[in-house]
């Protein structure tokens, strides 16, 4: 049997907004920093970058792991100067994001139920365990998918583990989201299809791969509205 039996789905940026939010505590890190030093000059982007990603291995994903490394940065950039206030606010704008309400993006649920409705659904999510949990919950429709994921990185080894748990063959398994990293090339690797949904925004660490436009086993949309009919599509090549 060669036929789609499997729909996996991103959460961040591609059920729900997220980057918008770290975009806005980036900015007021900026301003926090500004403070004390040449934006320009001090390369804070940059700098902050740098020390987020070096730091995944310690601290993975998600808010936490942001604002440690931002506390790492500021004191860093700043050569120590910046004071405990500042730090304290900092710490501050992590509170506000793991507080975030879910904000759903158009027409998500309506997608996921369309989907579900005619394949089983799986959510495949990475972040930090107790705000994504919070945030599945939050979200309305958890009860659509067959079982929830919640993982430290999505790399081809992270795949390869839920879909010998699922005994499924790669070749009958689409991921839909969308990081091109975390989502669409490690799948595409095993074997696998995707369905590549690109966010306004995301965080440069996601983008970090190669993958050709016309890979054969891609499909590319623009919104969720279009996500129904491209696993149809999916799913009439598949078999």
């Amino acid at each position: 049997m060669s036929e789609l039996a499997l729909v996996g789905f991103d959460a961040d940026d591609t059920l729900w907004r997220s980057q918008d939010y770290f975009d806005e505590a980036q900015l007021e890190f900026e301003r926090i920093v500004g403070n004390y030093v040449d934006l320009r000059d001090a390369r804070v982007q940059e700098r902050l970058y740098e020390v987020e990603k070096r730091n995944i291995a310690i601290f993975g994903y998600g808010v936490k792991g942001m604002v440690l490394s931002m506390i790492e940065a500021a004191v860093d950039i700043t050569a120590q100067r910046i004071v405990a206030t500042d730090l304290h606010r900092i710490v501050q704008l992590g509170k506000d994001l793991l507080r975030h309400p879910v904000e759903l993006l158009p027409g998500v649920r309506e997608a996921v139920e369309a989907v579900a409705a005619e394949h089983d659904v799986v959510l495949i999510t990475k972040g930090d365990l107790f705000h994504q949990e919070a945030k599945v919950r939050q979200c309305g429709f958890a009860n659509l998918f067959r079982r929830i994921e919640i993982v430290s990185e999505k790399d081809v080894s992270t795949y390869a583990r839920l879909l010998e748990e699922f005994d499924l063959p790669a070749g009958r398994f689409v991921m839909v989201g969308n990081s091109l990293r975390s989502d669409i090339a490690p799948v595409l690797e095993l074997g696998g299809w995707g369905i590549h949904v690109p966010y306004h925004t995301t965080w440069g660490h996601e983008n970090e791969a190669d993958v050709a436009d016309d890979a054969p086993r891609l499909r590319r949309i623009e919104s969720a509205y279009q996500l129904p009919a491209a696993v149809r599509e999916l799913a009439a090549r598949i078999g």
